[in-house]
């Protein structure tokens, strides 16, 4: 089997698809800021690179020998950093990695860039053509990767396809278990009317796209929405997740104006003082914005068909989280 490189595997996606690399026989390498966080992959077999993104002889290292590079590790979204940080890696260490790929020749390249870079979707569902419209500055760092990453693929014929995931979520994540657990507890109230649409994608599902697109030839310069089968509002989500975790659907609604308005407040305020604010715009957002996708052009052009239901993968996740005694 060929060796591929996985960036962020220590991370939530970047773990799933290291380990389903692993046990279908890929010799998997993994470029890491510590190689204590990854023992657990060293001990699956994978070969551990310890490396920053923004160091090119470290990235070159990590690229020299392998067939394919999947490049997952990004910041995401967390309090306090200054958005220089985020323009070092989302933006300035994937193309760092971008350009060690076409100098080493490597065969295909997948970066895994995010559908936020569509934004909120004025008429959904949104497909890969639908116009660039980033908010936040994770957003805005992932679109000006991807956009400079597809001109690398044209000026300079950078093998690489891209995939963006929407919602992504499963066993071992933690970014929704706010959301879960205080559905569990009784605790959630709706902001708005809880009609804005969400489109999810299970981590299983989400592997599925990143190793379709490497193997693909017909994916090389394209880009990708790898999401589920369909979407849903936001009630339809928590009343999903009420029924996982076996309590009454939350009934209660709240106004999103005043609580906008006070979350952008709050998180400047707090951004000053280096803390993490207790409300984010962003998160104010989750509730008004939607997010819908069309993803047909994945699953004619790669074979992409996603197999987990929002209904299977919220129990799957409650289950986990259950399991780890988070709930």
């Amino acid at each position: 089997m060929p060796k591929v490189l996985v960036t962020g595997a220590t991370g939530f996606a970047g773990s799933h698809l290291a380990k389903r690399l692993l046990s279908e026989g890929y010799e998997v390498r993994t470029l890491v800021r510590s190689s204590a966080d990854a023992s657990y992959l060293e001990d699956l077999g994978a070969e551990i690179f310890t490396g920053d993104m923004l160091d090119h002889e470290s990235v070159r290292r990590a690229v020299s020998g392998v067939d394919t590079v999947y490049h997952i590790a990004a910041i995401f979204r967390k309090a306090g950093l200054p958005d220089s940080m985020y323009w070092a890696v989302n933006y300035e260490g994937t193309i760092n990695l971008m350009k060690a790929c076409l100098d080493e020749g490597v065969r295909r390249v997948v970066h895994c860039s995010t559908v936020g870079v569509l934004g909120h979707i004025e008429n959904p569902p949104a497909n890969e053509d639908f116009p660039y419209n980033p908010g936040d500055i994770y957003q805005r760092t992932k679109c000006a990767a991807e956009k400079e990453i597809l001109a690398l693929h044209k000026d300079h014929g950078l093998p690489v396809s891209i995939i963006r995931p929407a919602g992504i979520y499963g066993p071992s994540d933690t970014r929704w278990l706010k959301l879960f657990r205080m559905v569990a507890h009784r605790k959630f109230a709706m902001l708005g009317s809880g009609n804005t649409f969400i489109h999810l994608v299970y981590i299983s599902d989400l592997v599925d796209a990143f190793i379709l697109a490497a193997q693909s030839p017909n994916a090389v310069g394209r880009v990708y929405i790898a999401a589920g089968e369909r979407y849903i509002t936001l009630n339809n989500l928590v009343q999903t997740i009420a029924r996982a975790t076996s309590v009454t659907v939350p009934k209660v609604h709240i106004p999103v104006a005043p609580v906008h308005f006070l979350s952008g407040i709050c998180e400047d305020v707090c951004k000053t003082i280096h803390v993490e604010p207790p409300i984010f715009r962003r998160r104010v957002d989750f509730f008004i914005k939607d997010r819908a996708f069309d993803i047909t052009r994945a699953r004619t052009e790669i074979g992409y068909s996603p197999r987990i239901d929002v209904d299977e993968g919220v129990s799957r996740t409650v289950a986990w989280y259950s399991e780890q005694g988070l709930l």
